[in-house]
């Protein structure tokens, strides 16, 4: 830890979260906790008095980039931030951290940052400011209440933690076992947010459709439950969640997709493998079968949902056959978007231990293909797209004057120019082209007039 407190309060701050949506909802509660403390945000980290890295633990390599990042936060003069490692990295690596990185002065985990004002103190009194605790008590009763002015999308954070233990994951180590959120806290927020300006709220969790609570009427309830909840919000247009396990994927939550027109037609349903030999060696319990079989009923009930997923390439063991599966269950499923990565081994996950790790170089040709088979199915489908009237939220600016780029209901980012139209706004929208990571369309009444 730091070797001499720093000399005065911190008045300013900024967080940077990497990774995940969860990440980004942490690093906003977080910046809410500090503002609630009377410090100010500021958008350079050199020019704040405290810096919060909040960050992630997925991917190979991430406490380097961590240990960089610390290094790069001394100033010209010598001086330097209070600088806090919050996260996962901080949760699965605080000992390490704190002999390591002598000038980091507060390591917090995720499930600890409610405390974030204590270590504050701490630090500033010479003490240790340490907290990885994983505590019984929740955090978000301890959050203050959402009351700073919102964009027109929005994450609500519902379910935490994972009890499925695959093979390769930390997040059962960094976030720990899976805890739903009261249905009550959920529905406050989200009109909080709704009233901070949100018309889109994406519901977020380590395994989203596990989460499961009782309605006011004390009736146990699934994330179809409550998103037929969420969408009696006046002012809340468009619901979303992400990220979904296949064996929570109920057909009352199918059927949601089916009934609720404010449930968006979009789904990220990671598989991370077409062999079932690959599947059961990684945990997923789940199969490939299985797998294709959800995907039907989903399409059966929302023929227009786009599809979404995740996929790992060159798992321990991995043959050119058992990728020659997921190459497969690819051209079978025809997603709309994906991500892919190659294994990465984390310390303390059991495949890192395993036989057969696979060589670099094989990893990056398999990942070559795959991508490039997904590309080819994302561009089909944004073509498809082309000549339909739809509905786009609009988030942002565009790069070109009068332009403001939105959301279709697929996720995918639209470009248009509409005179009068606003961020937030929700408008008809003819789509005119394709291209491979964006559409362009024009707005309804502007194409009448």
């Amino acid at each position: 830890m730091s070797q001499s407190p720093p000399d005065r309060q911190p008045k300013t701050f900024h967080v940077k979260s990497y990774g995940c949506q969860m990440n980004v909802y942490d690093g906003e509660r977080m910046a809410e906790l500090l503002q609630e403390r009377g410090m100010s945000a500021v958008s350079e980290s050199l020019d704040a008095d405290l810096v919060v890295l909040n960050t992630c633990h997925i991917r190979e390599k991430a406490a380097e980039k961590v240990y960089s990042e610390i290094g790069r936060l001394a100033r010209e003069d010598g001086t330097r931030p209070m600088i806090a490692v919050a996260g996962c990295v901080a949760q699965a690596e605080g000992a390490e951290i704190s002999r390591r990185a002598r000038t980091v002065d507060i390591v917090v985990g995720p499930q600890a940052y409610h405390r974030l004002p204590g270590l504050i103190d701490d630090a500033m009194a010479g003490r240790a400011a340490v907290d990885t605790d994983m505590p019984a008590a929740s955090k978000f009763e301890a959050l203050p209440g959402r009351t700073r002015r919102s964009g027109p999308t929005a994450f609500l954070t519902v379910q935490e933690g994972c009890d499925k233990f695959c093979t390769y994951c930390v997040v059962p180590y960094t976030r720990g076992a899976e805890v739903s959120r009261p249905w009550s806290a959920i529905l406050d927020e989200a009109r909080a947010l709704v009233d901070a300006g949100a018309r889109e709220i994406t519901l977020i969790g380590q395994n989203v459709n596990a989460w499961t609570g009782e309605d006011e009427a004390g009736r146990k309830q699934g994330l179809d439950g409550l998103a037929y909840a969420l969408d009696s919000i006046p002012g809340l247009a468009r619901i979303r969640y992400t990220t979904s396990h296949p064996n929570d994927m109920t057909q009352g939550l199918i059927e949601a997709h089916r009934d609720l027109p404010s449930l968006m037609p979009f789904l990220h349903l990671p598989v991370q493998s077409g062999s079932d030999r690959i599947l059961k060696a990684m945990n997923r319990s789940h199969t490939r079968d299985s797998y294709l079989r959800i995907i039907e009923r989903v399409r059966a009930a929302r023929p227009d949902i786009a599809l979404s997923g995740d996929f790992i390439v060159g798992f321990p063991g991995e043959t050119d056959a058992d990728f020659e599966e997921t190459l497969s269950i690819v051209r079978e499923t025809r997603y709309a978007q994906c991500y892919s990565f190659k294994y990465s081994p984390r310390a303390g996950t059991p495949a890192a231990d395993m036989d057969g790790q696979i060589p670099a170089e094989v990893m990056d040709e398999r990942l070559k293909r795959l991508q490039a088979a997904i590309t080819a199915d994302q561009h089909a489908f944004n073509r498809a797209t082309v000549g339909k009237r739809t509905t786009v939220l609009l988030e942002r600016k565009g790069r070109y004057p009068g332009q403001l780029i939105g959301k279709s209901p697929w996720l995918q980012s639209v470009v248009v120019e509409a005179e009068g139209a606003q961020i937030g706004d929700l408008i008809e929208v003819d789509i005119l082209s394709a291209g491979p990571n964006s559409l362009a369309g024009a707005p309804v009444a502007a194409q009448a007039a």
